[in-house]
């Protein structure tokens, strides 16, 4: 289910964070879905516990999940999940991915396309 880059200059915990992030979205994990255990996903993609912790730490802090002592972590239900502070985060993030895309010569039309993807549920999220 999670695929890391360790050659990548992104840290690890971030990339765990995008995936779990982009595996909500895209309802491949469902609201108070368990996640697997720090322990167990450290042993899956061997990689430090501290980093699976850290990373499912800052999705707890961001509202994507939430933790029960002794049971684990949940994936957050839909209305708990956030809102404004990260829609103006997103906003600004895709500022500046448009200006980057239309100076690589995307077109209008180019990236009308990769919205209509994304509304179809197809932004490259793969259920392996």
């Amino acid at each position: 289910m999670f695929e890391l880059d360790i050659r990548s200059r992104k840290p690890i915990y971030e990339q765990l964070m995008d995936k779990i992030k982009e595996l909500i979205v895209y309802g491949v994990l469902k609201p108070d879905e368990q996640l697997p255990s720090v322990r167990a996903l450290s042993a899956q993609l061997t990689v430090n516990p501290n980093t699976i912790q850290k990373a499912y730490r800052e999705l707890e802090r961001d509202g994507y999940i939430y933790s029960q002592p002794g049971k684990g972590s949940f994936v957050s239900p839909a209305e708990q999940q956030p809102q404004d502070i990260q829609r103006e985060a997103m906003r600004e993030q895709l500022l500046k991915l448009f200006a980057e895309a239309i100076y690589l010569g995307f077109t209008q039309s180019d990236m009308e396309k990769l919205y209509r993807q994304a509304m179809e549920g197809k932004g490259g999220v793969q259920d392996d």
